[in-house]
């Protein structure tokens, strides 16, 4: 059956090239549940689908592509593959007729992918979601022009957000379950400084203790006459300082990282030199991606327990306006290149597909909705 789903999407899938110019730009989205690539060509404020590729290698289970980038020079995407034999991959699709170039051997469970300004490396955040926890978790650095794997960078527990700076020397690391920022120098290829963003992941209540489950007064005789009573101090509240930070994006100047704390649903900005928190905003629940606009103006967070995206002034730090989304399982966050519209996509429940969302960012607005199926996360803008 899947044989003939991809003998069908091989067919229809046509070169990017050979496609009517448009405004000059495509949007990428990966169904990780079916994959498949959608390349969206936009018409007006509203999307249509151009062609679909097909991703993966094995024809009787999942592979499930989980995120795509585009390098800097626009020749090639990138597509992280999060399921393997054992382990994950990284494709690289030549971005002129979406023929396979190449694909690298990394580690377990793949999420986001950064591409450093000369393309010469990808950088990807391998969150082995389903490993035992806490262990220290890998960044795979790829040389792109062999697609070799050079290295596996230790990093934390969970790492998940990554980034490169613009200027090509650091790249930024968010760490879910240890609840870290790391540096890695380009260069070095090391970490070389972390920061906490909260209290770490908290402990489970069935681990808090072997006796958190037992009944003390069934093994304890009754007292014989009743206890005095005694007043004891109120307990302070506890206090949830845990982050859980999910995506990680760099201001165009680099000063500034913006990081999406999942648990506590907020965005931190923080100081890149200093490498301190300058600012925590409110967003919705379960914040999860994080992207400035082109222009520098606007910061989106995507909500993916709140149904919704909290668009942020990027030097106020208010939130302008917070739009609900056509479907609950809010993902990723991408921008026409003129910073006049972003994409979201919006995860699958069951049979009902999953949807990319257009917002118009002069009236701050949900303008359109294209459905897409198959659990559609990772998201991306080809300029052609």
């Amino acid at each position: 059956m899947r044989g003939m789903l991809f003998v069908g999407l091989a067919l229809a899938a046509a070169p990017l090239a050979a496609q009517s110019s448009g405004p000059g730009y495509r949007v990428g989205v990966v169904s990780e549940s079916g994959d498949i690539v959608t390349w969206l060509r936009p018409e007006g404020n509203t999307l249509v689908v151009d062609h679909v590729v097909p991703v993966g290698i094995m024809p009787a289970d999942i592979d499930g592509p989980h995120n795509i980038t585009v390098s800097p020079d626009q020749r090639w995407y990138y597509v992280s593959i999060a399921h393997g034999t054992p382990y994950g991959s990284l494709w690289r699709f030549d971005a002129t007729n979406d023929t396979v170039a190449g694909r690298a051997q990394i580690e377990l469970f793949p999420t986001t992918i950064s591409v450093t300004p000369d393309g010469d490396f990808a950088f990807v955040a391998n969150s082995d979601f389903y490993g035992d926890h806490p262990r220290t978790n890998v960044v795979s650095a790829v040389y792109t022009p062999e697609m070799a794997t050079i290295t596996e960078i230790e990093a934390c527990d969970m790492p998940h957000g990554v980034k490169v700076n613009h200027a090509g020397t650091a790249v930024w690391v968010t760490c879910m379950h240890s609840d870290e920022i790391l540096q890695i120098d380009v260069s070095a290829l090391a970490v070389t400084r972390r920061v906490k963003t909260g209290s770490g992941m908290s402990m489970p209540a069935a681990a808090a203790g072997a006796h958190a489950g037992m009944n003390h007064a069934a093994m304890v005789p009754a007292p014989t006459a009743p206890a005095p009573a005694v007043t004891a101090p109120a307990a302070p509240p506890a206090v949830d300082n845990e982050c859980a930070p999910t995506f990680v994006s760099v201001s165009r100047d680099d000063r500034t990282l913006y990081v999406a704390c999942n648990h506590k649903g907020t965005l931190q900005v923080w100081d890149a030199t200093a490498l301190t928190m300058v600012k925590e905003v409110p967003t919705g629940a379960g914040a999860y991606n994080v992207e400035p606009s082109p222009d520098g103006r606007l910061v989106i967070v995507t909500n993916k327990k709140a149904q919704s995206v909290s668009i942020i002034d990027a030097v106020t730090f208010k939130e302008l306006a917070r739009v609900a989304t056509t479907k609950k399982i809010v993902h990723g966050v991408a921008y026409s290149p003129d910073g006049r519209y972003a994409y979201i996509t919006q995860e699958s429940i069951g049979a009902d597909p999953g949807a990319v969302d257009v917002i118009d960012l002069t009236t701050l607005t949900k303008v359109s909705t294209t459905p897409i199926p198959a659990q559609p996360t990772g998201i991306t803008i080809l300029k052609r």
